[in-house]
């Protein structure tokens, strides 16, 4: 007894951080260990936990262990699924576009504004299409703002308008030329069927179309939003999670400034 303890003990761990051939890390560097989850219709019985070992081990994981299998429906079951990825990754390969701008906080933009503007910065935001998710633009734009970052519309040099949802993309630059915006936000949850690059793409053709859209810092934002996408759909930045409301004010003030927009 004593005598397997002391060789567990001895047990050497890979402790070597090869960029190179980054891997998961789940107990110890390079395991590769990861949990996932997905929905097989099929019945929960052992037959469907074979179909999904077997497709984890298509998708490259090794020492696959299904922790836990629950019925959503009669031919519906739901899978948590535990193992060792074996693909790793050349992380020191990797070039993600992103905003390079340090961000200022809401005092720091009021300044920026006023120092290079001399009026007030017109925002407007909204969640266009069909979706009907105000949670990202509410975060944004609201004065209690979100996770201790404050919205827009407290900002002293911002004139924000939060539209809601579910704008239409046609009455969205309606109301952005009625107001005289030189911002435009807009907020997109819904994904399925990629239904927010559709959304997202016609309301830059129609901007274009009426000659609008250089007039306009054009931002984007929600949970699938990259700013590597929204630059391919003809925004000026796009922010995803972890991104606020001084971060998209940093952007906006210093693009118009860059482009000599609202002089």
């Amino acid at each position: 007894m004593s005598s397997g303890l002391y060789n567990l003990n001895k047990v050497e761990f890979d402790k070597t951080l090869d960029l190179t051939k980054l891997k998961a890390y789940g107990d110890t560097m390079n395991d590769g260990k990861v949990q996932i989850s997905f929905t097989l219709p099929v019945k929960n019985d052992e037959r469907g936990e074979e179909a999904a070992r077997i497709l984890a081990k298509k998708m490259g994981l090794s020492d696959v262990n299904i922790a836990h299998r629950m019925s959503l429906d009669v031919e519906f079951t739901f899978y948590v699924v535990y193992g060792s990825l074996v693909h790793s990754v050349d992380y020191t390969n990797i070039h993600v576009q992103t905003v390079e701008e340090e961000t200022m906080s809401m005092e720091e933009v009021n300044e920026f504004i006023k120092e290079n503007f001399h009026r007030k910065i017109v925002v407007v935001g909204a969640s266009t299409g069909t979706d009907a998710h105000t949670v990202g633009i509410d975060a944004i734009m609201n004065r209690k703002g979100f996770a201790g970052h404050y919205g827009l519309e407290r900002y002293e040099m911002i004139e924000a308008y939060n539209l809601g949802s579910q704008v239409a993309n046609e009455e969205f630059i309606e109301k952005a030329r009625e107001l005289k915006a030189d911002v435009l936000l807009v907020s997109q949850t819904v994904t399925q069927k990629d239904i927010h690059i559709k959304n997202l793409t016609n309301l830059v053709e129609l901007l274009e179309a009426d000659e609008l859209r250089d007039k306009y810092v054009l931002i984007c934002g929600g949970a699938r939003i990259t700013h590597e996408l929204a630059k391919e759909l003809g925004y000026d930045a796009g922010f995803g999670t972890g991104k606020f409301a001084d971060d998209v004010a940093t952007f906006a003030v210093t693009e118009m400034l860059r482009r000599g927009l609202g002089k």
